[in-house]
């Protein structure tokens, strides 16, 4: 098993296309992980993960320290085992979901003491804790445990957070284990301000880590600030690890994310939008609910290879969701991550190429046209 570490096989611009090189397989990137938060990527089975083309999934401290608990996981053979995923696992930390608890949660220098949101009981992480959660859950990724202040705030705010996350970034790697082909990333802080995200990175670089994620975006400030700060943030990082967008996003999040020098992403948008009926295509979103697809005969997209599109309608999916059937989600969800997927190939094929730019173009052409009229039965 060799060490983990990025294999750079192209670039075009500030994007760059690679492989990962984990003790689980090895990722193609750009990647995207479908979200699997409590072992699970809702509405999938993992064989319909594997389908899609998926190379790693997510998974998250919080949720399965609370149920079924890291201990048990650890005593059923680890989460890849317990989730039938054997390739690599990327675990969050659990920062952003105890932040997220609001008046649950207290907030001090060593960690954080909270209620559960699912029976109340008190719990506390740190550093350490979390960390070894992770180990426990045997994620191929661990992602150091950082504070996420609610936005907007305060310069001094996100200063004083960003300066705790670096704190707990240092402890964080002391409670690391260290094996061959397991990584554990930083996570760079600092809202949208450049002078604190290079702080955030300068700390972090002196840490050392064999990747590095970017938090704090896709919070609400907006798609341009958004990728103001990665023109900032990415060109420092270290060009020999992976770099990670964290919880990002839009189809057009993520090609101006790759534009940028962007590794892998995370997002729930596709299999949340999945149960909602949305589909997102090469013409862009659809809403299956919608009345206009009740006697439309033709497949979701033409050119997808997916359950959802190679076997049924669009008037059946329709169908399905009217109807309150549980198998619309579950054909949406599919042809979601097939498609981010698909997305993912399609960019990296095009930096190895030279032609990213122009294909960008024209997958931003494609999302404005919208879906071609109904097709008659």
């Amino acid at each position: 098993m060799s060490a983990f570490h990025w294999q750079q096989q192209g670039t075009d611009g500030a994007a760059r296309a690679g492989t990962l090189h984990t003790a689980h397989g090895d990722v193609s990137t750009p990647t995207f992980m479908p979200v699997g938060t409590v072992g699970t990527v809702k509405a999938m089975t993992m064989d319909a993960v594997r389908s899609t083309g998926a190379g790693i999934v997510l998974g998250n401290t919080y949720h399965l320290m609370l149920r079924p608990g890291a201990e048990r996981v650890a005593a059923l053979g680890g989460l890849h085992r317990f989730m039938d995923w054997p390739g690599p696992i990327l675990t969050d930390s659990g920062g952003f979901q105890v932040m997220s608890l609001g008046a649950l949660r207290k907030l001090d220098a060593d960690g954080v003491t909270f209620r559960s949101h699912i029976d109340g009981s008190k719990h506390r992480l740190t550093p350490e804790s979390s960390t070894r959660i992770q180990h426990l859950l045997d994620a191929t990724i661990t992602m150091c445990f950082d504070e996420c202040p609610a936005l907007p705030a305060e310069d001094e705010v996100i200063a004083k957070s960003m300066r705790l996350s670096m704190a707990w970034a240092a402890r964080s790697r002391e409670a690391f284990v260290a094996r061959q082909g397991y990584a554990q990333f930083g996570i760079v802080q600092g809202g949208t301000s450049t002078q604190l995200r290079a702080e955030s990175v300068a700390a972090l670089r002196g840490i050392g880590f064999e990747g590095y994620a970017i938090g704090g975006l896709a919070v609400g400030e907006g798609q341009a600030l958004m990728f103001s700060t990665l023109e900032a943030t990415v060109p420092l990082l270290p060009a020999d690890r992976p770099r990670y967008l964290m919880g990002v996003g839009t189809p057009d999040d993520l090609v101006g994310g790759v534009q940028r020098g962007i590794d892998m992403f995370d997002c729930v948008m596709p299999t949340r939008a999945g149960r909602t009926a949305r589909a997102y295509t090469a013409q862009g979103q659809m809403n299956l609910r919608n009345a206009r697809f009740a006697d439309d005969a033709a497949p979701l997209e033409q050119d997808c290879d997916c359950l959802a599109c190679t076997r049924h309608s669009r008037a059946y999916l329709h169908h399905l969701f009217r109807a309150g059937e549980m198998l619309g989600p579950m054909l949406l969800t599919w042809h979601n991550i097939a498609y981010y997927q698909r997305l993912m190939r399609g960019l990296r094929s095009a930096i190895v190429e030279g032609r990213l730019d122009a294909h960008a173009a024209a997958l931003r052409a494609g999302w404005q046209s919208g879906p071609p009229a109904p097709a008659p039965a």
